[in-house]
């Protein structure tokens, strides 16, 4: 799978709880932030997990504002994410699917 984003790119992680391991801490579930840069390719662990071939995939790492994340805070919080779990936004915050 090819890199679908570059630094500065503003993203939303996935809002859903699935019933399996993920790798998306529950507090980034839905929240938006932006690639600070490429981690390369890495097996996927929610497939590994399950027993799913683990093919490399894309992971960034992505700041969000800890006010965003916790409702306080005026740092900012860095999370490496795999690119499966990640949508682009616009710069009023919504996806391609809410467009």
């Amino acid at each position: 799978m090819t890199e679908r984003f570059a630094a500065g790119t503003r993203v939303r992680t996935s809002p859903t709880d699935p019933t399996h391991h993920t790798r998306v801490p529950r507090y980034t579930r839905g929240a938006t932030g932006t690639i600070v840069e490429s981690q390369g390719l890495h097996p996927l662990p929610d497939d590994r997990s399950r027993g799913l071939p683990c093919e490399p995939l894309p992971v960034y790492t992505v700041r969000f504002a800890a006010r965003d994340l916790f409702d306080e805070g005026d740092h900012a919080v860095t999370v490496d994410i795999w690119q499966t779990h990640l949508t682009p936004v616009d710069d009023e915050g919504a996806t391609p699917h809410e467009r």
